[in-house]
């Protein structure tokens, strides 16, 4: 191993690398893009993890409105609370594209590199797949021919093309455009909730859920964990953030208590304001909430805010995986390719080609078995990802963390153990089909790994560094 590699691998930036862009080789484009600063980076977050309170109504079609309640709130302390930490320590220690792939590479080599790469990049860009069909079911409901044959499909399609597009223009736009699509879509909420305010009887926050209707704990914990995940997904951008070691807690301090918030004060007024059968309390209701409440112009823009949200999700997400593979080329595991940066827009434009050809192959499938199963590959992800953050914590102390989570290796244990239960909760109930296809897709993964080696090993591809594989 080459003492370029020995420093790189030890988190020590070496000649011709700056500290801040750790992970990056050396080689970059002639033109600079803009860096991400906090604002963009905080709505960024945001669209990664929620997009806004659409999503969260089945919490109480499930469990009643004060398990609905209670789970907002307790939540975020078991899950998203420590994600959010693991992921400002980790991201200021290791502050290159990639994120949680260089965490595993960094704690356990380049084999759980490449899986946590897999596990993550097709959880990733299955989720995608959702955004466009989203925004034309709720386009269907105005454009009638929408609703199904060739105009669906083409019309899916180039909503994925011009999104896709918008990506490629780079994350400065991409960070701004989520600022003022989290604003506008945000923003009818607000008013629903203020005009709740003097219908709002606080018994009902109470209620235990309706008589007759029989708790559904699966729906229940599926849409907190739906709707308060992701958190590590801004990581695989931290080359691209202004002053990441500042600016990365930062942000996601804020995002952590805005998207909480943007969660909560919307379900405490529509659930203390509105009288209907719990059964009704499916995904969408918030519309229909705010046509009783305010009149039917608030559900209009409420619909329309969704179809926004759905496009700050899309492009959220995209930029993630598409900076995933640039990092996961930097890092050897994929070819030197992966890691081409677009010309005019200095963009990873083949991240960004082949997330959207798979979104586009995605969009056209009847996919609630492949979702969930992204949901346990992610679940996988995540069980690595709190391994691999105690065993730097053991393996590299020595390491420059400008922002180190104040607890010691012990209490760090406990703080994964809580989550990793509940990812073990989400996994056990999983159906036979999700068992099948996320484990032909981790098979997959590892297959994946060892044919990159063969290439890497025989130089049938072009590589960032070259690699003494016995030695790492």
């Amino acid at each position: 191993m080459t003492q370029l590699e020995l420093q790189s691998r030890n988190g020590v930036a070496p000649p011709g690398m700056d500290e801040e862009n750790l992970g990056h080789p050396s080689e970059q484009p002639a033109k600079t893009p803009k860096k991400l600063t906090l604002i963009p980076l905080i709505f960024l977050i945001y669209f990664e993890v929620a997009g806004g309170p659409y999503g969260e109504e089945p919490a109480v079609q499930a469990a009643g409105p004060l398990l609905a309640l209670l789970g907002f709130l307790l939540f975020p302390f078991i899950w998203s609370v420590p994600e959010a930490l693991i992921t400002a320590e980790l991201s200021t220690a290791f502050p290159g594209n990639g994120g949680f792939v260089i965490w595993a590479e960094r704690a356990f080599g380049p084999f759980f590199g490449s899986l946590m790469g897999s596990w993550k990049f097709l959880s990733g860009v299955i989720n995608i797949a959702a955004f466009p069909v989203l925004c034309v079911d709720y386009l269907e409901k105005i454009i009638h021919p929408f609703e199904s044959g060739w105009p669906r499909h083409i019309s899916i399609l180039i909503s994925t093309l011009v999104l896709s597009f918008v990506n490629y223009t780079g994350l400065a736009i991409v960070g701004w455009a989520a600022v003022l699509l989290g604003v506008i879509s945000l923003s009818p909420f607000i008013i629903m909730s203020l005009i709740a305010i003097p219908k709002i009887q606080p018994h009902r926050w109470l209620s235990l859920g309706q008589k007759g209707v029989k708790r559904d704990w699966n729906l229940f914990f599926n849409t907190l964990f739906w709707n308060l995940n992701f958190w590590d997904n801004v990581s695989t951008l931290a080359g691209e953030v202004d002053k990441p070691q500042k600016t990365f807690p930062r942000a996601l301090l804020v995002a952590v208590v805005f998207t909480c918030l943007a969660y909560l004060v919307p379900l405490f007024a529509v659930i203390g304001a509105v009288s209907v059968d719990q059964r009704d309390w499916g995904s969408g209701f918030h519309a229909d909430a705010a046509e009783l409440i305010a009149g039917r112009w608030l559900k209009v823009w409420i619909e329309v805010g969704a179809v926004l949200s759905a496009i700050g999700l899309f492009e959220a997400q995209l930029s993630s995986c598409a900076y995933q593979l640039e990092g996961m080329a930097n890092l050897a595991i994929l070819p030197k390719l992966f890691g081409s940066r677009a010309k005019w827009f200095n963009t990873p434009w083949v991240g960004i080609l082949l997330s959207t050809l798979i979104t586009i192959g995605m969009s056209y499938m009847d996919f609630t078995d492949i979702i969930s199963s992204a949901n346990f590959l992610y679940s996988l992800g995540m069980l690595l990802e709190f391994s691999s953050f105690v065993w730097l914590r053991r393996k590299l102390p020595e390491i420059k963390r400008p922002y180190r989570v104040p607890l010691r290796i012990p209490e760090l244990v406990l703080m994964c153990l809580i989550p990793s239960a509940f990812l073990v909760v989400i996994m056990v109930i999983a159906t036979k089909i999700v068992y099948l296809v996320s484990g032909l897709m981790t098979v997959g993964a590892i297959g994946w790994y060892f044919l990159m080696k063969f290439c890497r090993e025989n130089k049938v591809l072009n590589y960032s560094v070259a690699e003494d594989e016995e030695e790492r």
